[in-house]
């Protein structure tokens, strides 16, 4: 209970502090109920994160006592990495995902494929016009959609200028940032690796 007297008073969610007198028994139970079971989530997200942390350690530690049986000193901390029990049953992977961006190099290939729509007029095929506006169409936070426009240059189009701009694109990508995932999976009947989730929204 968030009070500046406990005894006497209850912040709302203005920040207004209200005589305890004037809140509902029902509002007062709500309250409690909900700051009990936060207190919980909050106590099982430190859990979570210690586990993780835990888990991280024990798998870089095997990694490094395994590559030491070769001499070698393990340097994959910035890749990806899969380990399975010896039965199979149970497999964890420590994926490595990075965020990618592009520099200014984007606009200019987008400036040389609308050159290229413009050249090609008539002839340009409605898909590709489709594709090429869909590509650099932005999020409601402004951002631009990775996959769409990498996935422009899977398009078998030989013009110069185009590859131009394909070259442009490849150049432009930068790594904005990585984050490291570890994911477990149980093997069901069937062989197949099923995750093991922790998010309670899944359980």
């Amino acid at each position: 209970m968030t009070t500046a007297n406990q005894d006497s008073y209850m912040q709302d969610s203005q920040g207004r502090l209200v005589p305890i007198s004037l809140v509902s028994d029902i509002d007062k139970l709500r309250d409690q109920t909900v700051r009990r079971i936060a207190d919980e989530v909050m106590r099982m997200k430190a859990l979570l994160g210690e586990f993780k942390q835990r888990v991280r350690e024990d798998i870089y530690t095997f990694a490094d006592l395994s590559a030491s049986r070769y001499g070698k000193a393990w340097g994959g901390k910035k890749g990806n990495i899969t380990l399975t029990s010896y039965d199979g049953k149970y497999r964890l992977i420590v994926a490595v995902d990075d965020t990618l961006a592009f520099d200014e190099r984007l606009q200019i290939a987008q400036q040389i494929i609308t050159e290229c729509l413009d050249k090609w007029s008539s002839d340009a095929r409605p898909e590709i016009k489709m594709l090429v506006n869909d590509a650099f169409q932005v999020d409601k936070a402004g951002k631009i959609n990775t996959a769409r426009v990498l996935g422009l240059r899977r398009l078998e189009i030989h013009d110069p200028d185009w590859q131009k701009a394909m070259q442009a694109i490849t150049e432009s990508i930068q790594i904005a940032g990585s984050k490291r995932h570890i994911r477990f999976y149980e093997r069901d009947e069937q062989g197949q690796y099923m995750p093991i989730s922790l998010d309670g929204a899944a359980l």
